[in-house]
């Protein structure tokens, strides 16, 4: 593939729409450099939701083994020992959260798109997210306040965590004819060797 052509998914959940945040989302990405090539509004099931977060066969294991150590950090004993039965609370708390409105996917391209669209998304917990990402600019829920409240912590956005889980992932939420394949004239700018053409 590529590496001009690197995709990933990102997705603007239910907080994010019902606030009015999909322009300002939209806008970050795209003054990176980065080319929107697919986008829809939907309203996930909990079925689909499930199988989005289950495209990383490792992820039940990876989750529940950070969450525990998480409430480790913070002196508090973790609602089990085993990272399958914490994942699985995580789970059905995502599955509550990403079906209670419609949603925005989107698939973004350009050299480490992966990368570059996390950094401006910033870490998964708003409250510990750098000024200046999405998550730090306009959220600060905790990991802290969504267990107290029993339920998942409420950050905007989804955004993919490798190449290879932004394939499958894309793979999931767009069929190939809903990826558009075109040229934006600011390419040129961004993967011109020689800058042609910007003078007359």
């Amino acid at each position: 593939m590529d590496i001009k052509k690197e995709r990933t998914l990102v997705v603007i959940k239910p907080d994010g729409v019902q606030r009015g945040l999909i322009g300002e989302v939209i806008r970050r990405y795209e003054r990176s450099g980065l080319k929107l090539v697919a986008t829809k509004m939907v309203i996930p099931t909990s079925d689909f939701v499930e199988k989005h977060y289950l495209v990383d066969p490792e992820w039940m294991t990876k989750t529940g083994n950070k969450t525990i150590e998480s409430y480790r950090k913070k002196g508090k004993n973790p609602p089990s020992e085993d990272p399958i039965e914490v994942t699985k609370i995580v789970l059905e708390n995502l599955k509550k959260y990403l079906v209670a409105g419609p949603v925005v996917a989107m698939v973004w391209q350009g050299v480490g798109a992966v990368g570059i669209i996390r950094k401006i998304t910033g870490s998964t917990e708003p409250l510990t997210s750098d000024v200046g990402t999405i998550r730090g600019d306009f959220t600060i829920d905790s990991y802290e306040l969504a267990d107290s409240d029993g339920r998942a912590v409420r950050n905007i956005l989804h955004a993919s965590g490798t190449a290879e889980e932004a394939e499958k992932e894309i793979s999931l939420w767009f069929s190939p004819e809903e990826i558009v394949d075109y040229r934006l004239i600011n390419e040129a700018m961004i993967y011109d060797v020689d800058l042609n053409g910007i003078m007359e």
